[in-house]
């Protein structure tokens, strides 16, 4: 059955008559009733499309507009019954369609194994027993058990609760927990007075409760929602410039294509075959494999971080990863060992004291709320000496907030039955600020100045010797119905809780690599100023570079972007501090990273350009992350920052390679259209030469990539690759000119000769290019990885090959060429590769001494600093490349001339005595 929770209104239902109308009960739904009523309203998810099936995959690659403009092509050429024709432009359009389905489909298949591992479940009662089921099975009538930490995976009604604290951010705006019990509420309360709920995309901050399940997945509040925003995540920086940067392709082709198109019927060429040319030339110009291979080249990346213990939720987060120069993170389990064990025990008079074990051992063995190591270690500790909880009864409890930083536990004790002791136990100054008296060997004495200097100097003390110190307190209460916040008042100062976790062993190695990455530490922790300044020193953070919660609550946003990026240590800080900070530091151009595992944690894990959790996080720290580590370890950390930078440096490989090479191509057709008395080439050579360059293409993802890209954070940048693709697009147009002028000077060659070897060069050097830029270094200095190499080198072959095949190169009109003319190709593509490799030093060189490579977000930058003209570096760079194709062409011309005289009988330097050497 489905479940219309509007319509029903169950929060003013009773819970036994709403359980009876789900056909629930006491015992949960039966296993059988749960899997028919997940075939009947669907899986709990919000989201509408799920995985794509491989047959579904495969038709997408057909909707793409390129292989339209294909079909197109084709259909053009079956009516004029070009048989030959329209069946090379169906073949290479399937030949493309499946490579590109291949790739994408073991892209997905590899991600949807990733997620698998990070899958949300919750606890459930069902058969009348307690199990796990994962979250997307979760239908109406399901009764959920639910704990601090857990993501609420439905909307329902509360059945049972104890202290049971919720964060209703998402649906109400409302930034504080509020308190859900069981009950009935009128029929017409709105969102935030329905006290007797809880919503999918809530989490719960403390306690515990049992949740009737009503409505899942679109029937659900954030499902409406969700669906009215039509669900779409929120665009990032990386997607963002994919999107610009296929636009500014789009509008540079339309015009060139148009331009092409209109010469060629102006000088009353073929209407058909001028648009079957400009047809081809527009697939031929445009990335088309540009999705694909991001999707590979990020799956990829995602499956290797995998193996290092680092699970990516989402590819575009690599990006973010690569580009990060700011890591803010907890210091527990990450900086330390996380191994928290209870040194000390200590009464007010700073002595051993096993009453105050008994007291914090019953606080922490009764707390319900969020499960934290602290607790643990009192509880450990006090097992370990045979304490128990006989004895005392759990009345009441006043859960854990970060405000008050303080637990309160209500006892009954045998033999005080009219009344209630109260224990509380939290961070010191906290709990001395409701104490006002302390114990001195059995006695109450009023806490008065001096003796709260007394306490506060141990506390400082301890702390500064690298202890955590809790503090708890008493206080003796009438027996009443219900104990509040307000009752934690006039309490008695007990004594401390001194604990130790001993710095990581390899904490100041690890923070030095992340440092040698261009990623500097922030540590932002709740806990001391003490402890946390001792900390800093052991692992070489700057002690004295600190800021606290209280002087960081009086100051402007102004103030604390100009604070937050000089600051190593945020200290005392509370949740909502915690995304401030992260945004203060955004504010400032720094591409931050936050680590953290905690409830509080959240805001800023979704606020951090990558949010960082762990395994064993609670869910909403899990869901709020981009990046998971299988183990808190910021050596693990290091290892994804540099194949996170490895998988972005290989995508932008591929964009900026690409671009150039059919940037140039656009301009060389847009030259030659009005000159040539024939098409440089026919449409089905233009499209087998773009499917042949893709082949390599593919294996981009698996390159090597220089140690210095991976040695600083890297960024998108729309005008460096425009830049990129003006001076090696030129520099192609260039040696295609050359090639124009020897073909026809030189050769004289026919429209057949003229097409089979423009063709081979144009080819030739689309993969030479990929070996020569895709390095920063001479090209002889940086291995390519094998299968690039390889299938470079294969298609290469395949290109000297084609002219020489019989009838397969006659179907496409190529014909052989002779030895000089083959000598010829390959001079201008040596020739070309010359000049690439000292047109990419300069450029490089240019751009770096510009400052345009600097590891800052270049849509942050900072008002206050300088920004770099964008005109005098780029119009040097074009002086320079026309030096640099200037010498080439001579040197080229000078080898087709030699190559020339050679095959006219004549000896090269018999040849050139009447121009040189007149007078013999």
């Amino acid at each position: 059955m489905t479940w219309d929770a509007n319509e029903t209104s169950y929060w003013s239902q009773d819970a036994s008559e709403l359980a009876a109308a789900l056909e629930s009960g006491p015992n949960g739904l039966s296993s059988d009733r749960a899997a028919a009523r997940l075939l009947s309203v669907g899986p709990n998810s919000v989201e509408d499309a799920p995985r794509l099936s491989a047959l579904r995959l495969l038709l997408r690659q057909f909707q793409s507009p390129l292989v339209l403009i294909l079909a197109f092509a084709a259909a053009i050429s079956l009516a004029l019954q070009q048989w030959v024709d329209a069946a090379i432009i169906l073949a290479i359009v399937l030949g493309s369609s499946l490579l590109s389905f291949f790739q994408e489909y073991r892209a997905s298949t590899a991600v949807e194994e990733l997620k698998k591992r990070l899958a949300l479940t919750c606890r459930v009662v069902r058969d009348g027993v307690e199990q796990t089921a994962p979250v997307s099975a979760i239908v109406p009538g399901d009764q959920i058990l639910l704990s601090a930490g857990n993501l609420i995976p439905a909307d329902g009604l509360v059945i049972e609760a104890q202290d049971f604290l919720v964060s209703e951010a998402s649906m109400t705006g409302e930034s504080f927990p509020v308190e859900k019990r069981a009950g009935i509420v009128r029929p017409d309360a709105p969102i935030t007075e329905r006290t007797n709920a809880v919503f999918l995309g809530a989490s719960v901050r403390s306690g515990t409760a049992k949740v009737l399940a009503v409505s899942t997945g679109r029937r659900t509040e954030f499902g409406a929602i969700a669906a009215r925003l039509g669900a779409r995540q929120p665009e990032t920086d990386f997607a963002r410039g994919v999107r610009q940067f296929g636009y500014l392709l789009v509008r540079v082709m339309i015009v060139i294509v148009l331009f092409v198109l209109t010469v060629n019927v102006s000088l009353h060429r073929p209407v058909i075959e001028s648009l079957l040319f400009a047809v081809a030339l527009a697939v031929g110009l445009s990335p088309e494999l540009l999705p694909a291979i991001i999707s590979v080249t990020l799956s990829a990346g995602a499956r290797a971080m995998s193996k290092r213990g680092v699970i990516v939720r989402r590819l575009d987060a690599i990006e973010n990863l690569g580009s990060m120069d700011i890591l803010c993170t907890d210091k527990t389990g990450t900086l330390t060992e996380g191994a928290i064990v209870l040194r000390d025990v200590l009464d007010a008079g700073s002595q051993p004291s096993d009453e105050v074990r008994r007291l914090a051992f019953l606080n922490a063995a009764f707390e319900t709320g969020i499960e934290n190591p602290l607790d643990e270690a009192i509880v450990t500790a006090g097992k370990d000496i045979g304490l128990s909880t006989r004895g005392a009864a759990k009345i009441d409890e006043i859960p854990y907030d970060f405000m008050r930083r303080r637990l309160t536990i209500v006892v009954a004790e045998d033999g005080a039955p009219s009344q209630r002791l109260f224990i509380t136990k939290g961070a010191f100054s906290n709990v001395l600020d409701i104490c006002t008296s302390l114990d001195r060997d059995g006695v109450e004495v009023p806490a008065n100045a001096e003796r709260r200097a007394e306490l506060e100097n141990v506390f400082k003390a301890k702390s500064a010797e690298g202890f955590r110190v809790l503090a708890v307190a008493t206080r003796k209460v009438p027996v009443k119905a219900d104990y509040d916040r307000d009752d934690e008042r006039e309490m008695t100062f007990r004594g401390f809780l001194v604990f130790y976790d001993p710095p990581k062993a390899d904490a100041r190695r690890t923070i030095d690599d992340l440092n040698r990455l261009g990623i500097r530490i922030k540590v932002i922790s709740g806990d001391n100023r003490y402890v946390t300044a001792h900390l800093a020193k052991a692992v070489g953070l700057d002690a004295t570079s600190m800021l606290t919660g209280e002087k960081l609550v009086k100051l402007k946003d102004e103030a604390l972007w100009h604070l937050a990026p000089r600051t190593d240590l945020f200290v005392e800080i509370d949740p909502q501090q915690k995304e401030r900070i992260v945004r203060a530091l955004q504010r400032t151009g720094h591409s931050v990273g936050y680590l953290g595992d905690g409830v509080n944690d959240a805001p800023a894990l979704h606020a951090a350009d990558v949010g960082i959790s762990v395994e064993t996080a609670v869910d909403v720290a899990r869901e709020s992350a981009d990046i998971i580590l299988l183990d808190r370890d910021l050596d693990v950390l290091r290892s994804g920052v540099e194949d996170g930078r490895r998988t972005f440096a290989n995508t932008l490989k591929y964009i900026s390679i690409t671009t150039s090479a059919n940037f140039g191509n656009m301009v060389s057709m847009a030259l030659a259209a009005p000159l040539l008395p024939f098409l440089p080439l026919a449409a089905k050579q233009i499209l087998l030469n773009n499917f042949l360059s893709d082949v390599p293409s593919i294996a981009i993802s698996s390159d090597n990539v220089d140690a210095d890209r991976v040695s600083h954070p890297q960024r998108w940048s729309i005008s460096e690759i425009q830049k990129f693709m003006i001076v090696f697009g030129l520099i192609s147009s260039a040696f295609d000119m050359l090639t124009f002028a020897m073909l026809l000077l030189v050769f004289h060659a026919g429209e057949a000769t003229f097409q089979t070897a423009w063709f081979m060069i144009s080819l030739l050097t689309e993969l030479a290019v990929v070996l020569v830029l895709r390095t920063h270094k001479p090209a002889f200095r940086s291995s390519p990885s094998q299968l690039l190499l390889w299938s470079t080198l294969a298609v290469a072959a395949v290109t000297f090959a084609i002219p020489f095949l019989g009838a397969t190169s006659s179907v496409f009109g190529f014909v052989p060429l002779s030895a000089i003319e083959i000598s010829a190709v390959v001079a201008i593509v040596l020739g070309y590769i010359a000049a690439t490799e000292v047109g990419k030093i300069w450029f490089f060189w240019s751009i770096n001494a510009a400052g345009l490579s600097k590891p800052i977000r270049a849509r942050k930058t900072k008002a206050s600093e300088p920004r770099p003209h964008p005109v005098g570096p780029f119009v040097s760079a074009l002086v320079a490349t026309a030096l640099v194709v200037g010498v080439a062409l001579v040197l080229t011309g000078t080898l087709i001339l030699i190559g020339t005289l050679v095959q006219l009988g004549l000896q090269p330097h018999e040849a050139l005595k009447p121009v040189f050497w007149p007078d013999k």
